[in-house]
């Protein structure tokens, strides 16, 4: 298995601002117009967008929410483990990683309006996932989870909002 940092240089990778590396591989080159889109949005959009992703163990992805759908795509490493609140007040948590008999899968769809993080499972390892987004990514649609936010929202997960969340 190669590590963290040969993916990082070979794919030309930088800090997010959530934590870990990311670089956008694709953009479409058409857009849908403002007008066309849900008022949520406030400019048009790329049809998609995609990138790579990587995150070191140690390092957190944390809580944030997008107003479009994401495909997640599992690549190489660890699995990556996500903590999602949905819309309704529902936690879920899934396993984004190549061994289906360890309740891990491939791909991973994150609906709009979900509050999410991740973390990688194994010690001393890194995931290396892409991500789809469409309507495409544009930052004016990223929003942290602040923690006394969520912490309002969802009590019962204290440990898991102090330690995925940004004050």
């Amino acid at each position: 298995m190669r590590s963290a940092n040969y993916w990082i240089k070979k794919l030309h990778l930088i800090e997010h601002p959530e934590g870990g590396y990311y670089r956008e591989i694709y953009r479409a080159a058409e857009s849908i117009p403002k007008r066309a889109l849900p008022s949520r949005y406030a400019g048009s959009r790329a049809f998609s967008t995609s990138i790579f992703f990587l995150l070191k163990s140690g390092q957190v992805s944390h809580f944030h929410g997008l107003k479009s759908d994401e495909v997640w795509h599992f690549y190489d490493g660890s699995p990556l483990l996500f903590h999602v609140f949905e819309e309704t007040g529902k936690y879920r948590r899934f396993r984004l990683g190549r061994n289906p008999e360890a309740g891990e899968t491939l791909q991973a769809v994150l609906r709009r309006g979900a509050w999410f993080g991740a973390e990688v499972l194994q010690p001393r390892s890194f995931a290396l996932s892409g991500c789809t987004v469409a309507p495409g990514f544009d930052f004016a649609d990223f929003e942290f989870g602040r923690r006394e936010e969520l912490l309002a929202l969802f009590p019962r997960h204290r440990a898991l909002i102090e330690k995925l969340s940004v004050r």
